[in-house]
């Protein structure tokens, strides 16, 4: 693994065979499968999918966004969307407030019973990725939180920043 200065404030570019990349493909999937696998059983207890999982965290991170909001930090469907938050709001997770500028927009918040649910779904990644994170070091967070942020694309970047200037990460 060769390392050759680099355009950017002269960080150095590692020139990885397909090999070294495979090898970190694969221990993604693999933490992600440790990562997902507590809020999994939650959810399976539910029966409730990680596509609920994902719109219960964005809207407590957010609360009051609005379903197209949703749609554009989900990258779902209307129709596939509309499906989960259908689900949310019968059980009394989510609720959806009618706009006060706009009384089209729908402003989705979490019920104290959505709230509970995204807690418990939050504490179990939260508590794996502290005790990886204090495994791992400072730099090494550094450095993962560095790789996550690349693969991004661009648009996905933009929220993430945007949520971090807004008080998020």
């Amino acid at each position: 693994m060769a390392e050759r200065p680099g355009p950017q404030g002269g960080h150095g570019l590692l020139y990885l065979t397909d090999e070294q990349l495979r090898k970190g493909i694969e221990a993604m999937f693999f933490a992600y499968r440790g990562f997902t696998a507590a809020p999994d059983r939650i959810l399976d207890e539910q029966d409730y999918g990680r596509a609920h999982h994902r719109a219960l965290h964005f809207i407590q991170r957010s609360p009051g966004t609005t379903v197209g909001n949703l749609l554009d930090i989900l990258g779902v469907t209307k129709q596939s969307l509309n499906r989960v938050l259908r689900r949310l709001m019968e059980d009394g997770l989510v609720e959806a407030r009618v706009g006060r500028e706009d009384r089209r927009e729908r402003h989705l918040h979490l019920t104290e019973k959505g709230v509970a649910l995204e807690r418990a779904l939050s504490e179990a990644q939260r508590d794996r990725m502290r005790a990886a994170y204090r495994a791992a070091g400072p730099q090494a967070v550094q450095g993962f939180r560095q790789v996550l942020e690349a693969m991004m694309d661009p648009e996905m970047r933009r929220q993430f920043d945007g949520d971090a200037k807004a008080g998020g990460r």
